[in-house]
């Protein structure tokens, strides 16, 4: 709602569906939280733990597979190595990490209004990752394309509740596998100007990120400021692969960002208890972390932690119960300890559709996520099917609850306003303050304002349609993407971005695997 809009209630159904959707909410370019975090270990436990973690590392080792390089810098760096079996001594990955690694760092967007804080008392959320599906009402489950994958790019973009344009949204399957990164990592830099994520399926490709960086940034610009952020994954149990670690290597020498992240369903990746998660989790992630502070101190890194649990009856993966909730709020405390930034949490449900199965599952994810003082969070919006599927109504279902989540973080406002001592000692008992002027001048901004909820009385909800809240996302992300306005870009860079693309397309066959 802009000043010069009439502050009446519209009459209508299509008056009120334009008061819900134009609601009025703060941009921000990441979230402040003033709470403090949620721990749910002492000091005893959170030191058992990282005791543990530093037992696997020295006693186990992690193997780091088809890497010479690799093995090389790790025993240059103090580490056993036995084949591809790295043992560490106990202290030596921590030491490293916390000699080298930044607490706090900023990702640069090509917007500057749009750079996000990775630490601290920052949360930034960003989209879903990674799913070869796509849903909506109008056209069901199917396979995702590059028009889909420039959609949600676009969408992210326009909402004001998500602040990292993310990186594969969904998977473009009508590109070869092979060329797919090139037109992923344009949709970013042209469709958004929010801070984006690179390619990591090889080093060839994360290279080609870094690449069109330094054409969008300038190639000085990269050498002292984060301007791509990449998922690295461990293969939990206990191993690094030659894809992630070259992945690696090429954000780390070109002091781009990296967040480490062992993939893990508690009771196949690892053991079923939520200590025994963290434990191996930490040892991972410190191994990989080393890695990259070998390969070049002072690289930004965020340590991850995606931890779920698993149907012990039909080994499917489960999605909003409260182990893998007690395993994020764990780690969360272990990354401050160690003095690193931390990624975790979502909206993650494994709901075929946007259902109650979805809300329910995804608000277990999401709460936990904020009250343990995550950093980065992947998946916040239009994570379906335990990740196999990105929706678009819940996307914007989700994204909807990331603006309540900013309302949350911001706890109790203790300022002369917020206290309204002033409005008590003018109202007179037993007199209502629907006119009393700390009501009128609060109005607009007293309550979070949800763009997918629907509050009216059963009769006026029967008059508009009778919808439910799927039905309403669904005509939300529609006239987002037809109101869609793209940010400026100089002609120049874009040109040599496409020009570069070209020519790397032109240099290798179509791959499909």
């Amino acid at each position: 709602m802009t000043d010069d809009t009439p502050r009446r209630r519209s009459g209508g159904h299509a008056g009120r569906q334009a008061a819900r959707l134009h609601a009025q909410i703060e941009r921000v370019p990441f979230l402040t939280r003033k709470l403090a975090p949620f721990e749910v270990l002492d000091e005893e436990g959170l030191s058992l733990i990282e005791h543990n973690a530093d037992t696997i590392l020295e006693e186990v080792g992690v193997d780091f597979r088809g890497d010479e390089d690799a093995l090389r810098l790790l025993s240059a760096g103090g580490a056993d190595v036995q084949g591809v079996r790295v043992r560490f001594p106990r202290g030596m990955c921590r030491s490293i990490v916390q000699t080298s690694a930044p607490r706090i760092f900023t990702q640069y967007a090509r917007n500057h209004a749009n750079d996000v804080q990775i630490g601290g008392m920052a949360t930034v959320f960003a989209p879903n990752y990674g799913s070869p599906f796509v849903r909506d009402l109008d056209n069901g489950r199917r396979y995702g394309t590059i028009e889909d994958f420039r959609n949600f790019v676009k969408l992210t973009y326009a909402s004001p509740h998500l602040h990292h344009s993310g990186g594969t949204v969904c998977e473009p399957v009508d590109v070869p596998v092979n060329k797919r990164h090139l037109d992923m990592v344009y949709a970013h830099m042209r469709y958004s100007d929010k801070p984006f994520m690179g390619s990591v399926t090889a080093p060839e490709r994360a290279r080609d990120t870094v690449d069109m960086a330094r054409i969008l940034f300038g190639a000085d610009y990269l050498e002292d400021h984060a301007v791509v952020l990449s998922l690295i994954n461990a293969n939990s149990p206990l191993v690094w692969d030659s894809v992630m670690l070259g992945a690696a290597r090429a954000y780390a020498e070109a002091n781009q960002a990296t967040l480490l992240t062992p993939f893990i369903l508690a009771g196949a990746m690892a053991p079923v208890t939520a200590a025994g998660v963290c434990a191996q989790t930490l040892a991972e992630a410190l191994a990989g972390m080393t890695f990259v502070q070998l390969t070049r101190p002072g690289a930004p890194v965020v340590l991850g932690s995606f931890a779920s649990s698993m149907s012990m009856q039909t080994g499917a993966p489960t999605f909003g119960t409260p182990e893998p909730a007690l395993v994020l709020y764990a780690m969360a405390a272990l990354a401050r300890r160690l003095g690193v930034p931390f990624r975790s949490g979502g909206s993650l449900c494994a709901s075929k559709i946007a259902d109650a199965q979805a809300a329910y599952e995804s608000a277990a994810t999401l709460q936990p996520t904020v009250l343990a003082g995550v950093n980065f969070v992947l998946h916040a919006a239009g994570w379906l099917e335990g990740g196999l599927a990105v929706g678009y109504e819940k996307f914007i279902l989700d994204a909807d609850q990331c603006g309540m989540m900013q309302v949350f973080a911001q706890g109790i406002d203790l300022s002369e306003n917020g206290q309204a001592l002033d409005a008590i000692r003018n109202n007179e008992p037993g007199t209502h303050y629907l006119g009393s002027a700390h009501t009128l001048a609060n109005f607009e901004t007293a309550f979070y304002r949800a763009e997918t909820a629907d509050n009216n009385s059963f009769e006026q909800w029967l008059e508009d349609g009778g919808l439910d809240a799927q039905s309403r996302a669904n005509a939300i992300w529609k006239r987002m993407l037809a109101e869609y306005q793209e940010p400026p870009l100089d002609q120049a860079i874009d040109d040599e971005l496409l020009e570069y693309i070209i020519r790397k397309k032109a240099s290798m066959p179509d791959a499909f695997v």
